[in-house]
């Protein structure tokens, strides 16, 4: 039932972090795999998609300019076939206080995190349609659910990619595709850098988590497999919080 082998997986945002973590775990769980890298050192991820046995792709592209998901699909595509599973990962975060918040920080982080997922959804969502089935994860957060400290954009932005997922898999899920999303909680990636070195803010994070621990991205990999496999065939419009017990608080 979490077998995804043969299938093709892009993962935006796949050399880092998250996304890599999800671009591995799909490989171990049977799938070839291409992911979306700005600039960042592909090499690591794609040694260990390898090492599973499957074929890999990166493509360098931009997500904030328009034009880039239907490059990136047409590519893609191309070197590995259909896109069977698609992760929309990639994400920025900016911290300021709100009446200090700037409009290029504002606008930077919805068109990555948000438009960016809208407009590979949409692209990718064409073709998944024409063959009757695919698997759309997005990657949430607490903050879709909560408001945060310092973040409005990405809040802002989170809270929308939450709606986007439930709107559509109201439209799809009848014609055979799967859109869901993970939120994961307090992970230690690059996105979280400043929170860990505040010991301030790091206490209070930690005092709230009923695990004891920050989250690794690792510990996404398990969701991320359900998500795309057919053990989730029926589970549709769903925001899977991975995040230690936070909000069970």
């Amino acid at each position: 039932m979490f077998s995804i082998k043969g299938q093709v997986a892009l993962v935006t945002g796949g050399a880092v972090g998250i996304g890599q973590a999800i671009a591995i775990g799909l490989a171990r769980a049977g799938a070839d795999v291409a992911i979306v890298a700005p600039s960042a050192d592909v090499h690591q991820t794609q040694q260990a998609v390898e090492a599973a046995g499957r074929r890999f792709h990166a493509v360098r592209a931009d997500l904030m300019k328009p034009e880039s998901a239907a490059r990136v699909v047409g590519e893609v595509e191309a070197a590995l076939g259909p896109v069977d599973i698609l992760v929309n990962n990639a994400g920025i975060i900016r911290r300021e206080w709100a009446e200090s918040f700037s409009e290029t920080d504002w606008q930077e982080v919805l068109e990555l995190n948000l438009n960016a997922v809208w407009r590979m959804s949409q692209t990718v969502g064409r073709g998944m349609l024409e063959r009757g089935r695919g698997k759309i994860i997005n990657i949430a957060s607490l903050l879709s659910f909560q408001g945060g400290i310092r973040v409005p954009s990405y809040t802002a932005a989170k809270h929308a990619v939450a709606g986007l997922t439930k709107a559509l898999a109201n439209e799809w899920a009848a014609k055979g595709l799967n859109v869901n999303a993970i939120a994961p909680g307090y992970i230690a990636t690059d996105n979280t850098a400043a929170l860990r070195a505040d010991p301030e803010r790091s206490r209070q994070i930690l005092e709230r988590i009923p695990a004891g621990r920050w989250g690794e991205p690792a510990d996404l990999v398990g969701a991320a497999v359900f998500l795309a496999s057919p053990a989730s065939d029926y589970v549709n419009g769903h925001i899977l919080v991975v995040d230690g017990g936070w909000m069970a608080r």
